[in-house]
């Protein structure tokens, strides 16, 4: 081998062309595959839950209301980042008993999220999912994740990645265009 570092390179530059060729024909190209998998259109997961106060909330309690269900966690910077607009969402729609906003804990422990919460003023009701079963019926990829959930129980909209007030605002009149 007169030239080794061409040969390197000339090996590295195959294996990055090999990986391109896996990673292109990985490519989703159905623009409806996304709806597909996750609950649009379907009802939403049945659960029974407990807010980090000891309540109860399950799908039965949220029954004829149109819900928001954000999935989150304190260590997770876009959910901190999009933590204004889940407050301003609240504090508009406080007083509407027909508007829920619930923020599921995914990937972290109500010992360390329960301060966080009280420190930001976190007023929604917050629930453990410390089994994970509730990320999973939802099939989440991550947090943060916001769920549009019509009065009928039907999931109408979801939003990955942080929500601003203006998605919120969109979701919250999908949910309740449906009865």
């Amino acid at each position: 081998m007169k030239h080794p570092a061409r040969w390197a390179a000339l090996v590295v530059g195959v294996g990055v062309a090999a990986l391109a060729v896996v990673l292109a024909t990985q490519v989703n190209t159905n623009p409806q595959a996304d709806e597909q998998t996750h609950l649009v259109g379907k009802q939403v997961p049945t659960f029974t839950a407990h807010t980090f106060d000891g309540q109860t909330v399950s799908t039965a309690s949220l029954a004829g209301k149109a819900v928001l269900v954000n999935f989150w966690n304190s260590w997770c910077i876009p959910c901190q980042q999009e933590l204004p607009a889940l407050k301003a969402f609240q504090q508009e729609h406080a007083g509407d008993p027909n508007v829920v906003l619930l923020g599921i804990l995914r990937d972290d422990t109500v010992d360390a999220a329960r301060p966080y919460a009280e420190a930001e003023g976190m007023t929604w009701d917050l629930v453990n999912d410390a089994s994970g079963n509730l990320s999973l019926d939802f099939g989440t990829f991550g947090q943060p994740e916001t769920y549009a959930i019509a009065p009928d129980g039907t999931v109408v909209g979801t939003q990955f990645g942080p929500a601003s007030t203006r998605n919120l605002d969109t979701m919250l009149a999908a949910a309740q265009a449906r009865p």
